[in-house]
């Protein structure tokens, strides 16, 4: 696998954090630079790490995880946004000091967008593959993309903040739903 594949397998795999970043910088009303790096820390140590884990772990486990991965993802992804549709709808006012992420959450968010991580990793194992470099990779590419998203949802957010708010939540509830679909064959 060349290093053009390895990127574009970290931008693939970096999608699910970008679109989680978006909608976390939807809620911002000012962008709070300590917990975007935090948040991009966070995706981007996940994202490069499971892939790490997996091919630590090569085939030896694909059988335990692969069954429930998507599960796992949709209810954590279907879990925060839901949070987030509920509290637009309240009307409740998110921690100006935290940008709204709580460790809890943020913990949960990065190990939902990065399972597939875990599964690539596996099938690491089995190719030709420098695993510090994808690693590196990875985790590089999507910390970059998660400030981005940030940047991006902040400044759509700024004008429509409970609609973004609400919207950000059915968005990651519906990549839960994608994921879980794909997962069950009725999405290629």
């Amino acid at each position: 696998m060349g290093i053009l594949e390895l990127f574009l397998t970290a931008v693939g795999l970096s999608m699910d954090a970008f679109s989680v970043s978006v909608c976390k910088g939807l809620g911002m009303k000012r962008i709070d630079w300590r917990t975007t790096l935090v948040l991009a820390l966070a995706f981007g140590g996940f994202q490069g790490g499971m892939p790490l884990i997996g091919w630590a772990l090569g085939t030896q486990l694909l059988w335990l995880i692969e069954p429930i991965d998507h599960w796992i993802a949709f209810g954590l992804l279907s879990f925060i946004g839901g949070g987030m549709i509920r509290e637009a709808i309240a009307g409740e006012e998110e921690d100006e000091a935290s940008g709204g992420v709580s460790v809890r959450e943020l913990l949960l968010l990065a190990i939902a967008t990065s399972i597939d991580a875990l599964t690539v990793g596996i099938a690491f194992a089995s190719l030709s593959v420098n695993i510090w470099l994808s690693v590196a990779l990875i985790g590089v590419t999507t910390f970059v993309l998660s400030i981005v998203g940030v940047l991006v949802g902040n400044q759509f957010g700024m004008r429509y903040q409970r609609p973004s708010q609400i919207a950000g939540g059915v968005i990651l509830i519906l990549i839960g739903a994608k994921v879980l679909l794909e997962h069950l064959g009725f999405l290629a």
